[in-house]
């Protein structure tokens, strides 16, 4: 018997729209099939997972805090994921923003460089050359896809590891605080290198507003600009977006330059607001994890954002769970990548069905 799939004669709406919530529903049962079969309670799991910490005001800040690179992360692969553009490496663009970010706030240690201009630049600064770093670390795999027809997906991929092994590199190294007791870290930033808090005596600092703002932004781009209508015909209709004027070239670069850009403005957010200094390693995966982040919210901006709160939840719960439950903090990264199939299958179910055709006997 063959199993074919055939597009479906209308697409529908609804469908579309409950597909990434199926999927989510799927991950948590085959989730749950294997906590059980580690010998814990599902249920115990489910609640310690998404129920407790939403219940928690320092669990609650600690979602917005892990949401915000999932969502400038995801918003920006939206755009390159659009225009049918395939960015693995926002995990280097990350680091590479974080780090030269992190370069300026190491640079003004100690009061050096304010001058008579005081230190009000230097988190700004932060910022713009985080995204800065990002877009130059991604226009690497751009230029060499415009240029010389190289795979984005492979350049772009080992470029991670490229930047994780710069950055040990640098905190082992030149970057690494005389004064740290040999461990390699580099100093902490100062107070005026370093996102402030919203919340007295929480982890929710001010970088948690760039994400709404972000969302914001590009769903106008999407929907109401020029540039926005490009990156999507370029990804639908590649023939018809060249007949139209637009320069595939163009786009190709612009859209990989704001994935880029976003990708390191997450990582100097995160490097100056949670953590507070440059470590050998200063993300989780977050990179690829808002990967998942974008597919689930459908490359929506808005969708994006919901999305990236609900992974974050997984991170978060994930947490509480190795030592509520004593599960391994794999389970976590495991959980979302069964989450990815599910909602890539998902998708492809909501636009085509199966059909099975008994194959003939000779």
């Amino acid at each position: 018997m063959r199993v074919d799939l055939v597009a479906r004669a209308q697409r529908s709406r609804l469908r579309e729209i409950l597909a990434p919530a199926a999927a989510m529903a799927v991950a948590i049962v085959v989730g749950g099939i294997v906590i059980a079969l580690m010998g814990r309670s599902p249920l115990t799991a489910f609640d310690v997972y998404f129920v407790q910490p939403l219940t928690q005001s320092y669990s609650l800040q600690a979602i917005a805090v892990k949401a915000t690179p999932l969502v400038l992360i995801g918003v920006g692969l939206a755009f390159c994921y659009r225009a049918n553009l395939w960015n693995i490496g926002a995990e280097g663009q990350f680091i590479a923003g974080g780090a030269l970010g992190g370069w300026l706030g190491l640079l003004t240690h100690d009061g050096a460089g304010q001058g008579v201009f005081g230190s009000w630049w230097i988190l700004p600064a932060m910022m713009l050359l985080g995204v800065v770093g990002g877009a130059l670390y991604a226009l690497i795999p751009a230029l060499l896809k415009v240029r010389l027809n190289v795979s984005e997906i492979l350049t772009s991929l080992m470029l991670v590891y490229v930047a994780q092994l710069a950055l040990d590199w640098l905190v082992r190294g030149p970057w690494k605080d005389p004064e740290g007791h040999n461990l390699p870290v580099s100093v902490v930033f100062d107070p005026e290198a370093t996102l402030p808090t919203l919340v007295d005596g929480g982890s929710l600092h001010l970088g948690v507003l760039f994400a709404p703002i972000v969302v914001a932004i590009a769903a106008v781009v999407f929907s109401k600009t020029l540039f926005g209508y490009s990156v999507r015909l370029a990804g639908s209709s590649p023939r018809a977006a060249r007949f139209g004027g637009f320069d595939d070239r163009r786009i190709t670069i612009a859209a990989f330059l704001i994935s880029g850009g976003l990708a390191g403005l997450a990582g100097v957010v995160e490097v100056s607001g949670k953590i507070g200094q440059l470590l050998p390693s200063i993300s989780p995966g977050y990179g690829f994890s808002a990967i998942i982040v974008a597919f689930l919210g459908r490359l929506s901006p808005v969708g994006i954002l919901v999305a990236g709160l609900v992974l974050a939840l997984t991170f978060v719960g994930g947490e509480d769970a190795q030592i509520a439950m004593h599960l391994p903090g794999d389970m976590t990264l495991a959980f979302q990548g069964v989450l990815l199939i599910c909602v890539l299958a998902a998708d492809v179910l909501a636009r085509y069905r199966l059909t099975f055709t008994r194959s003939a006997r000779s």
